[in-house]
C-alpha cells in the first residue's frame, strides 16, 4: 500500500495526464485499503478531484504511448464508483460516469479495445474483463437509461466462449449472484477452468497450464472470494471448502511474490518484461485480492 500511495500522486506531478493504471486501477486500491482503516495521507485527494468531473476525461491530456480511451474510461468509472461507495465523490458523478462508459459499448453487447483481441493483462484488460468492469459500472450507477446496455452486455456475457483462466474470472465477476439457466451454465463452465487452472504453489496463470501470475491469481481470487459464503452459486467444480482452500492458497502465493518496496512483479504479456504501467496495475489488483481476502 506505502508503494501505491508514493506512486499515486508522483505521476501527475511528473506527466501532463492522469494514468488509467495510477489515478484509475491504483486508486481503486487505496480507496478499498482506506476503507478498512489503513491510512493513505492525501495521496488520492488530487485524483477523487478529478474524477468526480468524468465530462472532462476526455480533454486528459497525453503523453504518448499506450492510449486506449475506451479502457481508461472504464478504469476511471470504476475508480469512482469506489469513491462513491466510500463517500468520497457524490453520487451524481457516478450517473454522468456510466453515460461516458455506456457510449463506448458495441452493438452486441461488449466493450471491444484497442487491445481486446489478445490475452488481457493488468494493464490491457481485454475484452471480458472490461466488458464485466464496464457493466458494474452500468448496474452501480442508479442511471435510469442504464437498463437496455445492462441487458445487452448480460447476453453477451453469458454466451461469450472463456478459454482462458482472465475470461474465465471475469466472467465470474460478471455474473455475480446470477442464478437463471443460462448464467448458472457459463458460471459452472468458468469455475471448472478456475478449478482445473490453479497451480501446485496456489496461484493461477493465464492459461490453465500456465505458470502463476501474481495478476491472474488477483483476479481469480477476486471471483472466488464472494462465492465463499454461497456454496450453491460455486457448482460442481467447488465445493464450500474447497473454494475456501483455493482463496486461501491463491493469497499466500501472492503474500510470498511481493517485493520488499512493497509492489508486485509486473504480470507481462509475453511474461517477465519490464513495464512500469504493468506494475502499477498488479499491485493494485493483487491488494485489492489481499484486502477482500481479510489481509491487513
Amino acid at each position: 500500500m506505502t508503494y501505491l500511495a508514493r506512486e499515486v500522486p508522483a505521476w501527475r506531478r511528473n506527466h501532463p495526464c492522469y494514468s488509467c493504471h495510477n489515478n484509475g486501477d491504483a486508486v481503486r486500491a487505496l480507496i478499498a485499503a482506506a476503507r478498512q482503516g489503513h491510512s493513505v495521507g492525501a495521496a488520492i485527494d488530487e485524483t477523487l478531484a478529478w474524477l468526480a468531473q468524468p465530462e472532462g476525461w476526455d480533454r486528459n491530456s497525453q503523453g504518448g504511448g499506450f492510449d486506449d480511451k475506451t479502457l481508461a474510461r472504464i478504469q476511471f468509472a470504476s475508480a469512482l464508483d469506489a469513491a462513491v461507495e466510500a463517500g468520497l465523490a457524490p453520487r451524481e458523478a457516478r450517473v454522468r460516469a456510466a453515460a461516458v462508459v455506456a457510449g463506448d459499448q458495441q452493438s452486441d453487447g461488449s466493450w471491444r479495445l484497442d487491445s481486446s483481441e489478445s490475452i488481457g493483462s493488468p494493464a490491457t484488460y481485454g475484452r471480458v474483463l472490461a466488458t464485466a468492469s464496464a457493466r458494474r459500472t452500468l448496474a452501480r450507477s442508479g442511471w435510469a437509461a442504464a437498463s437496455a446496455g445492462i441487458a445487452s452486455a448480460d447476453r453477451w456475457l453469458r454466451s461469450v466462449k472463456a478459454v482462458t483462466v482472465i475470461d474465465a474470472a471475469a466472467v465470474v465477476v460478471a455474473l455475480e449472484e446470477a442464478r437463471d439457466a443460462s448464467a448458472v451454465a457459463q458460471r459452472t463452465r468458468a469455475l471448472e477452468i478456475l478449478a482445473r487452472g490453479q497451480a501446485p504453489d496456489g496461484g493461477w496463470g493465464p492459461y490453465e497450464t500456465s505458470p502463476s501470475e501474481p495478476f491472474d491469481t488477483a483476479l481469480v481470487m477476486l471471483a472466488l472470494l464472494p462465492l465463499a459464503n454461497q456454496p450453491d452459486l460455486a457448482g460442481p467444480a467447488f465445493t464450500g471448502a474447497s473454494l475456501a482452500d483455493a482463496a486461501a492458497r491463491g493469497r499466500r502465493y501472492l503474500l510470498a511474490r511481493q517485493s520488499p518496496d512493497g509492489s508486485w512483479p509486473e504480470t507481462t504479456r509475453p511474461a517477465r518484461q519490464e513495464s512500469y504501467a504493468q506494475r502499477i496495475s498488479t499491485t493494485s489488483w493483487a491488494l485489492l485480492a489481499l484486502l477482500a481476502s481479510g489481509s491487513r
